[in-house]
């Protein structure tokens, strides 16, 4: 039965690039679930908590995707190995810095950005609508987050002013 009323082949390129935004996820939340539990310094309050919000916030993800892709009548990938063989975002060093573990999320962040807008285009090309409206919704989260992560990140870089005596 075909209830999309789209051809299950013509959502196989879609189907395959959201398999690598779920195996770019699954890198990108355990490198948060890394850094949420080895963070340290003067910024431990703010990373540790935020760290825990966006692991939370992908954990929902990871398995919005993963039902997408069933939707679409293909499998996702599941196992440790094809994840980290076809992610784009690479496994964190352990124990680095806050500074260091901030910079790391900015950029695997830009990497899932990267990734939704090849997403969104290639179910566009099949007017899969579905798929586009959920993946617009997670980018438009996550441009935000990445934002206000950004904010943070040139503040604690710049420092802050010293005051005129």
């Amino acid at each position: 039965m075909n209830y999309l009323g789209i051809d299950t082949k013509t959502l196989k390129p879609v189907a395959k690039k959201l398999n690598k935004l779920l195996a770019s996820y699954h890198i990108y939340y355990q490198n948060l679930r890394s850094f949420h539990w080895h963070v340290k310094g003067r910024s431990f309050f703010d990373l540790h908590n935020l760290f825990e919000d966006f692991y939370n916030d992908a954990k929902v993800k990871i398995d919005d995707i993963a039902e997408r892709i069933l939707t679409l009548g293909h499998k996702p990938d599941g196992s440790l190995r094809t994840y980290l063989n076809n992610s784009k975002i690479k496994e964190s060093k352990d124990l680095l810095k806050d500074d260091d573990m901030a910079r790391q999320v900015l950029e695997n962040k830009s990497e899932l950005i990267k990734i939704m807008r090849e997403v969104i285009k290639s179910a566009s090309d099949v007017n899969d609508e579905g798929t586009v409206d959920m993946i617009s919704g997670m980018l438009s989260s996550m441009e935000k987050e990445t934002w206000l992560l950004h904010s943070w990140y040139k503040r604690r870089q710049v420092g802050f002013a010293k005051p005129k005596k």
